[in-house]
């Protein structure tokens, strides 16, 4: 294991190397920046502060530079929002990782249940309308069930708020304002969990199709094991392995934040402030935070891996 883990942290440091440099390339020679875009300065103003950002240093020089502040916990500053990145990555990026953690969880625990029954009842009616359900939650645009759902819940019934974090000019506190976050995610979770329960339900249901084929659940069952045994013990926790793969994908998807849920709901995430720096060319946020994304896909990788020696001894690293 020991050696395992050294030899993929040295792939790890020259992966990360090469996106770096991938990333920086990819923005610093994009046409135009913050300050060139800015037409509210002059020529003057636009060359000095060229000079004091460091724009108009060499390509390879601004990477090396940017490299070397990264490496000392310094990702730049934000051009658009006077700011530095880690500071505008705390305030926003916890709000987009509570949208997504709570989403996560009830999309696994949705496909997971819905999967097991739907490949128990394989061609029942249970199945047909499962899978009518996926497709449609899979071929329906999100922006569209999240503007029908915000029609139908907040503008007719009235009875959850139509976007924001908080209600505007509110001093709650406490379990109020717990509340009141709670009530003012609830629509942006339950889009999330509809556009991502489909595909994995899907996932499931396969899997557990070809667990409940195998051999050793007709032992068991021929054992006298009870049904829900089998299918909950035996049959899921096999079927449970191949989904271990994704579990490495889900740790940058859950501070990447949704960058059409978030703008939909006016929800305060890292996905809306990303959006925001690429209408105004805020290289340096934009090039902080697709780092810090290719970091957690890599170590996604790595734990997905990991884990799933853990649950089946017999995969070699």
């Amino acid at each position: 294991m020991s050696t395992y883990l050294l030899r993929r942290f040295l792939y790890m440091i020259l992966i990360l190397f090469a996106a770096s440099l991938l990333i920086f390339l990819l923005y610093a020679l994009m046409p135009g920046d913050f300050v060139s875009n800015n037409m509210k300065l002059t020529a003057e103003r636009k060359a000095e502060l060229r000079e004091i950002y460091g724009l108009s240093k060499p390509v390879l020089e601004r990477y090396f530079n940017w490299m070397n502040n990264a490496f000392h916990g310094n990702f730049g500053y934000s051009l658009a929002q006077q700011k530095p990145v880690l500071t505008l990555f705390n305030e926003y990026i916890w709000n987009s990782f509570l949208l997504a953690v709570t989403s996560t969880f009830f999309t696994w625990l949705l496909a997971v249940i819905i999967g097991v029954i739907a490949a128990y009842k394989q061609y029942s009616w249970f199945d047909t309308l499962v899978m009518i359900g996926i497709f449609a939650a899979m071929s329906i645009p999100s922006f569209f069930i999240g503007l029908f759902l915000i029609k139908m819940f907040a503008v007719d019934l009235k009875w959850l708020p139509p976007g924001g974090m908080l209600t505007t000019g509110s001093n709650a506190t406490g379990m109020e304002f717990i509340r009141e976050v709670a009530d003012h995610m609830m629509l942006p979770v339950i889009v999330m969990t509809l556009l991502g329960v489909g595909s994995l339900t899907r996932y499931f249901r396969s899997n557990m199709l070809d667990v409940i084929r195998q051999d050793y659940i007709r032992t068991a069952r021929a054992k006298g094991m009870r049904e829900r045994v089998v299918l909950y013990r035996h049959a899921l926790k096999n079927a449970m392995l191949p989904a271990i793969t994704l579990v490495g994908f889900e740790l940058p998807g859950l501070f990447g934040g949704s960058l059409i849920i978030e703008k939909i709901f006016n929800w305060p995430g890292i996905g809306q402030l990303y959006m925001q720096s690429f209408t105004v060319r805020d290289y340096p946020l934009l090039m902080g935070f697709t780092m810090f994304i290719a970091v957690l896909t890599v170590i996604g990788t790595l734990l997905s891996d990991i884990l799933y020696h853990a649950a089946d001894p017999r995969v070699r690293l």
